[in-house]
């Protein structure tokens, strides 16, 4: 299924904001994933901001990956969006539950702070951008925001959540970000100021029946609707893409493999599907290498 992230502007144009409903996505990578609630939350909100930051690329050739390596005991956090609205990721440990005294999952704790927050925009050109900034909590938005704010230099609030029921499946899950135009005035930040500290969580706004159009409006009364666009939970794994795969390792380790006479297996990170390789398969791919 589809959802879409609206983009529109507010505040006389000084005002970017995207958002967007991610509960299917969210879902999607929790049942892939057999996650529990904290790491589906972490990897949810890291696959919500992600998806927002692919809606600013222009063609499917183009990527931005996000990767939180925290040293918690989530392990590593990874998503990835390209321009025609596909996302996927994954996180290292599926399997973590942390609650806060106050009863929210904790994915700060199960993230960590003592690592980076790595995003890497390849825009088909020779080398693709990459910025990195320090994990300040481990909670997603406030290190998006930090991350905007150092190695984009663009004042941006990022309001970002996801409400897991007690079976595991997702209530809500949504983001939005809101950027400042450069020549913003000092009211506008003040006002983008007190936005941010009243604005409810987004997740608890969808679970409560609004759409991302109906937020919008409901915080920027000038808001003005500029696109829609379609993003969705996609792999785009194959066979023949592992084959192609196979085919950079050494000759000798694919010879190693095919005498073996077990073939090969490879796992899928972002969808957890196996793929086998018989050992003809083997053979072939080392005579085509051979041959090329």
């Amino acid at each position: 299924m589809n959802n879409q992230i609206v983009i529109a502007e507010a505040m006389n144009g000084n005002v970017r904001i995207h958002a967007v409903d991610s509960t299917d996505i969210v879902q999607e990578a929790t049942t892939l994933h057999h996650c529990l609630a904290t790491s589906a939350a972490a990897l949810g909100r890291t696959l919500t901001v992600t998806s927002i930051m692919g809606s600013d690329l222009k063609n499917a050739n183009e990527k931005v990956t996000c990767i939180f390596n925290g040293h918690g005991p989530a392990g590593t956090v990874l998503a990835q969006a390209d321009g025609s609205g596909n996302v996927k990721g994954f996180i290292g440990d599926p399997s973590i539950y942390l609650v806060r005294s106050d009863g929210h999952l904790d994915v700060g704790k199960a993230i960590g702070t003592n690592g980076t927050l790595t995003v890497t925009r390849d825009m088909g050109l020779k080398e693709p951008f990459t910025g990195m900034v320090n994990i300040r909590t481990g909670e997603v938005g406030d290190d998006f925001a930090y991350y905007y704010a150092v190695s984009e230099q663009t004042p941006s609030v990022v309001n970002v959540g996801v409400l897991v029921n007690p079976d595991g499946s997702i209530l809500a899950a949504g983001g939005l970000i809101m950027q400042l135009f450069p020549n913003a005035s000092e009211d506008v930040v003040e006002a983008c100021e007190l936005l941010a500290r009243k604005m409810r969580p987004m997740s608890t706004m969808i679970s409560e029946g609004h759409t991302v159009e109906d937020i919008i409006h409901e915080y920027f009364e000038d808001a003005n609707i500029l696109e829609h666009k379609d993003v969705r939970w996609y792999c785009g794994c194959t066979h023949d893409h592992y084959k192609e795969a196979l085919s950079t390792l050494a000759d000798h380790d694919l010879q190693e493999m095919f005498d073996d006479g077990k073939g090969a297996e490879i796992h899928c990170q972002y969808c957890n599907k196996e793929y086998h390789f018989s050992p003809d398969e083997l053979k072939e791919v080392l005579e085509t290498k051979k041959r090329d």
